[in-house]
């Protein structure tokens, strides 16, 4: 196997997410379907990362992440610790401070699964802060209409590296469909 990709996803969302279905759709289109690892995360974030570094620590040729918000935080985490590529797209740039209104029950939106996530959680996620990115790593996709994140911080967090801004939008990154071939291209795909 040559090329691949690692989805992450975002915080109460799954494989079952429209990017990830859309990525895995179109790669499979291709033949590629072999190519798309995208597993279901755990709200923990411990137990995320090494959910995806077993899947990263399996893999033979070239890996690129991508992740979507919180995925987006864990794939640069990540990226720095592997030496990998990744894809952010809309992410989570300060995802200890923007989780932490979200302390207590939630569900998950695709399971409807009930979790708490607790201040432990939010320590976990300090704990995985990269103090500074290799621009040169990453290829940064945001929409300005971002209505949970800010998008102007993952401009200023990811300075120097290769970005693709675009007007309106929202939180989900409505023009993906648009952006799969540059996606792919950079994923050596």
């Amino acid at each position: 196997m040559s090329a691949a990709i690692l989805y992450l996803h975002g915080f109460c969302s799954s494989p079952a997410s429209w990017k990830s279905r859309r990525l895995a759709e179109t790669l499979n289109m291709r033949g590629q379907g072999q190519r798309f690892f995208c597993p279901a995360l755990s709200h923990v974030p411990d137990a995320a990362i090494a959910q995806a570094e077993l899947i990263i620590g399996e893999q033979t040729g070239s890996l690129t992440l991508v992740g979507s918000s919180l995925g987006g935080y864990y794939a640069t985490h990540l990226a720095e610790r592997f030496d990998l590529r990744a894809v952010l797209i809309n992410p989570a740039v300060v995802a200890p401070v923007s989780l932490d209104a979200f302390i207590g029950m939630q569900t998950n939106l695709h399971t409807g699964e009930s979790f708490d996530f607790t201040a432990e959680h939010i320590r976990q996620l300090r704990a995985l802060e990269v103090k500074r990115v290799t621009p040169e790593r990453y290829l940064l996709m945001v929409e300005s209409g971002d209505e949970l994140l800010d998008y102007r911080q993952a401009l200023a967090r990811y300075a120097g590296c290769r970005q693709v801004v675009l007007e309106g939008g929202d939180h989900s990154f409505t023009r993906f469909p648009e952006m799969l071939p540059q996606l792919l291209e950079y994923c050596g795909l």
